[in-house]
């Protein structure tokens, strides 16, 4: 089990190697945060989100991830925020209190360098501790770099929600991904 870190400190243990820091994210990370995020957007392989968000439209997102529960981590690596992932509450209903569902965004610079591989695994190691008992990802179809990814990591494909999506006059598909931790 993580031994809870001060407020000031909240870096997980494990992920503090090689110059790798993975830690709750604050406020003073909101506008790389949103930048990586808005990378996504214009790619339309990772989010369902056709406009660009701005950090004052994001200000709540770090209020409604408390760490204790739904934490929202970035990874630092040569000083930098690399990349982010948040866990969120799968389905509002109580029975589905156990799972969560897993976002990963890496900035444009960090990709193939192992952002999104050391972020999952902190998060599957942390799961438990958070209470969940499963982690679901909703992907793309088309995006596969994310579906291997999860799939690398003992996520199975759990569901398909064909057409659910369309993306500049492109119907796309959403893979339910899930394992249990």
């Amino acid at each position: 089990m993580t031994a809870v870190m001060p407020e000031e400190d909240r870096r997980s243990p494990t992920a503090v190697t090689a110059g790798v820091i993975i830690r709750d994210a604050v406020a003073a990370d909101l506008p790389v945060i949103v930048d990586i995020y808005n990378v996504a957007v214009a790619t339309r392989v990772s989010t369902a989100q056709l406009e660009p968000v701005t950090v004052e439209s994001r200000r709540d997102w770090l209020k409604n991830h408390p760490p204790d529960r739904y934490p929202f981590w970035v990874l630092e690596m040569e000083g930098v925020v690399a990349g982010w992932l948040t866990f969120k509450a799968f389905q509002p209903r109580s029975a589905y209190r156990g799972t969560a569902e897993l976002s990963v965004y890496v900035s444009e610079n960090f990709r193939r360098r192992g952002v999104a591989r050391k972020l999952l695994e902190e998060a599957i190691r942390r799961a438990p501790s958070l209470e969940f008992s499963a982690l679901v990802g909703l992907i793309f179809a088309h995006n596969d770099a994310s579906l291997k990814l999860f799939k690398r990591f003992g996520f199975e494909r759990w569901g398909l929600l064909p057409r659910v999506a369309q993306l500049d006059g492109i119907v796309r598909d959403l893979v339910i991904m899930g394992r249990s931790v």
